[in-house]
């Protein structure tokens, strides 16, 4: 197993936004010291969007969160869609480096975190969900009634019994990621 640590959207404007988001933050902030002393690629994904919007790229909230502690080794990428492989380079970046597993961390569990562990598959990649690395709003699904944990919970198990083509996918708690076989 060849291993890269995606963190999904963890930027400024956001963390206060979702559940538990400065706690979510210190432990993707772990994972990516301990990825980075065993030699794995630590690449953090940021939503951008067109100038005057929310995610206008020179908007201070679009800044990837210092909580995370990113490192001038750690790749940054921007991404315009909930998909973190859409138009981005990212299966390249990934190819390139050898990479056949992703541990897959971030914002939101709904929309970027789901559509980006479903497009690695689809790439091919085996994906390492951490089950407790990701987070919805912090009001969960209120059109739904589920609240955060919920959402969590739901997309831990929709995701590992989807039938998806390519890699496949399990669920991990934080404290048992495991970067090589």
């Amino acid at each position: 197993m060849k291993a890269a640590l995606l963190i999904v959207d963890v930027q400024d404007m956001l963390v206060p936004l979702v559940w538990r988001g400065e706690e979510l933050a210190a432990r993707i902030a772990a994972l990516a010291r301990r990825a980075r002393a065993e030699g794995v690629p630590v690449i953090a994904l940021r939503q951008i969007g067109a100038p005057g919007t929310d995610f206008d790229p020179a908007s201070p909230g679009t800044r990837v969160s210092p909580l995370l502690g990113l490192e001038p080794v750690d790749t940054v990428v921007d991404k315009t869609a909930t998909d973190s492989f859409y138009r981005t380079g990212l299966a390249g970046l990934l190819g390139d480096r050898g990479v056949d597993t992703v541990v897959l961390t971030g914002l939101a569990t709904d929309y970027c975190v789901d559509a980006t562990a479903r497009s690695a598959q689809s790439h091919g990649l085996d994906v390492v969900l951490v089950g407790d690395g990701h987070a919805p709003s912090a009001d969960g699904d209120p059109t739904t009634g589920l609240t955060a944990e919920q959402v969590i919970a739901r997309h831990n198990l929709l995701l590992t019994t989807a039938i998806h083509p390519g890699g496949r996918l399990r669920v991990v708690p934080a404290a048992e990621v495991e970067f090589s076989a």
